[in-house]
């Protein structure tokens, strides 16, 4: 049964289009393989879809350079000579402006200011003032941030205080942390533990009666006294 001939044109939907485009995709490669194969021929095939996918198929005997070198010296032309120049250009412009660059970077820090008219001397004496307030600005607002955080410290310090000692007061009245009667027995030492850094507490050390025949117990007549959990 013969094959009904199919019109030439734009598949309108894109699914149908898509599944054509590689099925003829693969049939075109494989007849070029063939020819590759049966007619030692040099193929190269370079196809890009509707959606921007890039395929190609090369003779295994051949890289794409030696392809394209062999067609420039066929065909007479220069396949790499105007993309180089367009390289040079690009290259010379981007010096440029390197160089210009370079120059208002040095005539803002007060260099290369002699060819310079009033005009341009003004503009950038506005433009650098302009610079200056912004950076003032910025300034003013990174000293003001460490202001903030310094004052929080000093508040939240404050408030450890006045709660260390409203807390201190209270135990004050309880006899268990009076005051003793014969001051001049005892020595007393408020600090923070060393080892409870993350809970401070503060310690009352009481000794024992500091009498010549006791001081070889010192160490173990130490009674101690959270005075604050």
């Amino acid at each position: 049964m013969a094959r009904g001939k199919i019109q030439i044109r734009k598949i309108e939907n894109s699914t149908n289009r898509q599944v054509t485009y590689s099925k003829r995709r693969n049939g075109l490669f494989k007849k070029a393989n063939e020819l590759t194969v049966l007619c030692d021929a040099k193929v190269s095939i370079i196809m890009v879809s509707c959606t921007d996918k890039l395929h190609e198929y090369i003779s295994p005997s051949v890289t794409t350079k030696q392809f394209f070198d062999h067609y420039q010296k066929a065909s007479g032309i220069d396949l790499w000579n105007s993309h180089y120049e367009k390289m040079q250009e690009e290259m010379r412009q981007l010096k440029e402006v390197n160089k210009n660059l370079r120059r208002q970077i040095r005539q803002r820090l007060g260099d290369c200011l002699e060819n310079l008219g009033f005009e341009q001397l003004l503009d950038l004496e506005k433009e650098s003032q302009e610079a200056v307030y912004i950076i003032r600005e910025r300034k003013l607002k990174v000293i003001g941030n460490k202001l903030e955080t310094l004052k929080k410290k000093v508040r939240s310090a404050q408030d450890v205080y006045k709660k260390l000692m409203h807390e201190f007061d209270i135990r004050g009245d309880d006899p268990q942390y009076g005051m003793i009667e014969d001051a001049g027995e005892y020595e007393a030492m408020y600090g923070y533990p060393p080892h409870i850094a993350s809970t401070p507490q503060i310690l009352t050390l009481r000794l024992q009666p500091n009498h010549p025949e006791n001081l070889h117990a010192v160490a173990s007549d130490l009674t101690t006294y959270a005075l604050l959990g």
